[in-house]
């Protein structure tokens, strides 16, 4: 028992640190949202005694189309996460499913564009979009969007697709199914783990993306939630409650959305049930 106890305290403490060292910061900027005209960077003991209010999160609200910019980004982030998810699943599928000649060079192809920096892309990415006559339009953002996604998506659910076993498939096929069939009831429910881990991954990208949107869309009416925080902050910078308060409410549909598909995070075993069932 003595043995065990050091070692236990000590990865526990370490535990504690790294709770403390990520969470702080975290709680520190929520209690900031409660302080009332935080024109200078609030000390510890006026964020700690801050009175909870919702006040600053109702000036951030209604100032400067910020509800407007909201929907923007729930637009696009939510068309943006189906769109990448679904094809994405698609590929994989045809990938895992089909043999076509140079299978496995197509699939190289696909992982080595995950490893052109964005910087680089968007010069010919604007070029394209441009030729297609979709620059400021949310279409153009879609198309980056959701054709970067899938690179993404097909690399992570071509192995988890690979794991399903085929004898599954029988039962469709002696009912005359086909591969749409197999595709729509075998593969898609199996794989609710990896197209909620990819569904988190797809709607937080592209809920916090910048760069891209600030390229495309050139419409301030337009503006996707990052422009906008950007343009709050240049002009309220000596608010820190109000900034903060901008931030929190950026972050809450990305919690959200782990909230929703993180017990898809985390299952796992269907296709062995499956099996034996």
């Amino acid at each position: 028992m003595k043995t065990n106890f050091l070692p236990k305290l000590f990865v526990y403490t370490i535990l504690i640190i790294g709770v403390l060292v990520f969470v702080t910061p975290f709680v520190y900027m929520l209690m900031t949202t409660f302080v009332k005209n935080a024109y200078s960077l609030p000390r510890p003991h006026e964020v700690f005694t801050a009175i909870p209010s919702l006040e600053n999160y109702e000036i951030v609200w209604t100032k400067n189309s910020f509800f407007r910019y909201f929907l923007n980004s729930l637009l696009v982030a939510t068309v943006a996460t189906v769109g990448s998810v679904f094809l994405g699943a698609l590929t994989a599928y045809s990938f895992v499913r089909f043999t076509f000649p140079g299978k496995e060079f197509v699939f190289r192809v696909f992982l080595f564009t995950m490893m052109i920096p964005l910087v680089l892309a968007i010069v010919p990415q604007f070029t394209v979009i441009q030729s297609l006559g979709l620059v400021n339009t949310y279409w153009g953002l879609w198309l980056i969007y959701i054709g970067g996604g899938v690179v993404g998506s097909t690399f992570f659910l071509r192995g988890f697709f690979e794991t399903v076993p085929k004898e599954l498939e029988e039962s469709i096929v002696m009912d005359g199914g086909g591969n749409w069939t197999i595709f729509r009831r075998i593969y898609l429910p199996l794989s609710k783990p990896a197209l909620g881990t990819m569904a988190i991954f797809a709607f937080s990208g592209t809920w916090d993306e910048y760069f891209v949107a600030l390229t495309i869309i050139k419409d301030e009416a337009m503006r996707t939630l990052p422009i906008a925080l950007m343009m709050f902050q240049g002009k309220y910078a000596s608010n820190w409650a109000w900034i903060f308060a901008a931030s929190i409410i950026a972050i809450l549909p990305v919690i959200i959305i782990y909230i929703v598909f993180q017990k898809r995070f985390v299952q796992s075993g269907d296709t062995e049930g499956g099996v034996k069932g």
